[in-house]
Formats: structure tokens, sequence, C-alpha cells
């Protein structure tokens, strides 16, 4: 592994945040505090799950297309786009309880929507949809309040800050150690951090690189219900054991495994959310429709991120497990050339064939 160590050793220390990507990070950890932000200087927003003040009230809320669809205020075009933002106003001010029943559908048959519910063009949609799109990474429910009083000193940020909060390439190698684990004694783990990023991804590096061998690269999204509780509802826990193994089996042969493991739980859409999309699904959804309603989409993982973790490994081509061609053609377009993929199939339980079943029809998943 010591080729590994030298092609990285530049990498070492976490780069310097732009002033716009600060911003946007800011943004972010406002939102989940509960504090408002101010999208390009044209609307102030408070996150309707988080929100906090006596008597605050808005003459109108943003929320996602997929709770618009719930009002019947979008028609089927528009609902191809779930995520989408839409500007809605009542008869009455949206008081915090009332925003609240207006962000989450788990909560539609205990709270009956009083309107009538009007909805009204975006003067900003750029700015919008990047509302939405924070309100995702911060791992909330993406609906606001919009100009609400009392509004409190709003944290600004607009489009731009958030490009450029996720460029990959504030992405570094933290730190590295020896880590035995039961797949393989002589694995090696490597830490990285970015400065405007709480999330910290790692990387299990098992045998000894090659230059003139393509790794054998595995994609694992954080799963804590599946990896750490042993959840059956997914596949997850199998996969990465799974995953582990035939890298094992490849450093034993000559060869060398990389399992990027990165903290995107719920693809993308955090674990509060994950567990809220659950719950949908006890009520008959399956995962595509529960994450639709929740105004999320189905996949928001961050492949530049494991692009640019695979580049300070060293990786050049990488054979790819996965039973997954998006995320091939996804990994291909952030810059890694995938030499192969290589199939990753188990089989199913009574309690996850239904999710196996929607990858495969919905997702397009190979399995």
């Amino acid at each position: 592994m010591g080729t590994v160590q030298r092609s990285c050793a530049a990498d070492h220390g976490v780069q310097s945040l732009s002033g716009s990507a600060r911003r946007a990070a800011q943004a972010i950890d406002a939102l989940r505090h509960g504090w408002p932000i101010r999208l390009d200087g044209t609307m102030v927003l408070l996150p309707a799950e988080t929100g906090f003040g006596s008597g605050v009230t808005a003459p109108r809320m943003l929320i996602s297309c997929a709770r618009a669809v719930t009002l019947k205020l979008a028609n089927q075009r528009d609902a191809a786009v779930p995520e989408a933002p839409v500007l809605i106003r009542a008869a009455d001010p949206f008081d915090l309880p009332a925003a609240r029943a207006m962000a989450d559908p788990a909560l539609d048959l205990a709270n009956p929507f009083k309107g009538p519910f009007l909805a009204e063009p975006l003067a900003a949609p750029e700015a919008a949809r990047t509302a939405m799109e924070l309100a995702r990474i911060a791992g909330i429910l993406p609906a606001f309040l919009v100009d609400p009083v009392p509004a409190g000193e709003p944290q600004d940020v607009s489009p731009a800050d958030l490009a450029d909060y996720k460029q990959a390439d504030h992405l570094v190698i933290a730190s590295r150690a020896r880590l035995p684990v039961a797949a393989l004694e002589t694995a090696e783990i490597v830490a990285f951090r970015s400065a405007d990023d709480l999330r910290e991804h790692v990387a299990l590096v098992l045998g000894q690189q090659r230059g003139d061998r393509a790794p054998l690269v595995r994609l694992h999204s954080e799963c804590l219900t599946g990896d750490v509780l042993g959840s059956l509802k997914c596949d997850c826990g199998p996969q990465l054991d799974a995953a582990l193994a035939a890298m094992a089996e490849e450093a034993g042969n000559g060869g060398w495994g990389v399992l990027l493991y990165l903290r995107q739980e719920g693809r993308g859409i955090g674990l509060i959310n994950k567990l809220r999309a659950y719950q949908l699904q006890d009520q008959g959804f399956d995962t595509v429709d529960a994450n639709t309603r929740l105004g999320l989409p189905n996949e928001a993982r961050d492949f530049p991120v494991a692009a640019r973790m695979l580049h300070l490994l060293g990786a050049g081509a990488v054979r790819l497990m996965t039973n997954n061609p998006a995320k091939v053609a996804a990994l291909q377009g952030a810059g890694v050339e995938v030499a192969e993929r290589v199939p990753h199939q188990l089989p199913p339980n009574p309690h996850n064939a239904r999710y196996l079943a929607t990858k495969r029809d919905r997702s397009g998943h190979l399995l």
C-alpha cells in the first residue's frame, strides 16, 4: 500500500473554503437549527420542520411539486419532477403547526388540509430550487414559510454558493491507518474530509495497489439500519459483507479492492427522511413513491465525491461492483473509467423482496 500513500502525500490537509462555499455551509447549518435563510436577496425562508418562534406566520409557503399534487395544485406534467418547488398561498396565513402538517405526508390522515390553496408564479425559480436542495442536504423536509413575520436575522445564500459548495475538489485525505478487519487483516482505512461538510467519507483498501490491475471497487452508501442494525428491509448489510469478501479474495489473488463508504444515507435524503419513507412504505407505497410523496428525489447521491476519492487513492480504471447501470454511467460522467461492471447479486428475503423488485422494475437495476 506504499504506492497509495506516496500518491496521496500532497493531498493531506483540509483546503480552505471560498466565501461562497462557506455561505452555503452556513445556510445548511441554519436550516438544521431552524433559522431563516435569504435566497439571492429575493425571499426569506423559514424551514417548516425545524423553524421555531412564537406567533410566526407567513402568507405563503414554498413546497415540493409532490405536495402540490396532493393539494391538486399541479398537473401531471409538473409532477414529473416531484422535488421541484411550488409557491402556494392559503386563505389564511400559515403558522408553524400548519406548515409542518403541510410538509409531512405521514401526517395527512391526522391533519385534513384547510384550503382553499392557490399556486402562484415563482419570481425566482432558480433560488427556489436551491432552497429545496439545501433542505435535502440538511436532511429536513423540503417546505418553507416564505417571508415569515417575525423573520429573525437570515443567513444569505445564492445558487452560485450552493454550486461552489458541491465542488468535489474540496475533499482531501485527512488521515489513514492500518485496520485489520474480518475480511482481511492487512486492510487500510483512509478518511476523507471537506472543510464545508460535516460528513467524513472513508475508503477501505484491501490488498497491494498495482498499476497494471484495475481494483475491484464498491460504492457503498451509508445505511445505519442495514449495515449496523441488521435491517431486513434492504440488502445493504449483506451487500457490504459480500463486497468485502470478494475484495479479500481479489487481494489473495494478487489484486486489490477499494470499498468507498459514502456518508449518503438513504440515497442522499438523510436518515430521518429515510425513516419517513419507511412509514409511507408501511402504508403501501413502494420506495420510489415514498420518496416522491416526501418531495424528495429517488436518487440524490454525490458521485463526484466518489470519483474524487478514487482519484486521491490513485485508482485509474476500476472494476465496479454494482447491479445499477446508472451508477456506472454516473461514475463515468464524473471522470472515472469503469473497465468492467461486476454483478453483485444477493438473494431476497420476505422483507426486502418488494424493495428489490422495485429497484429492478422502476430504477433499472439488473437483479
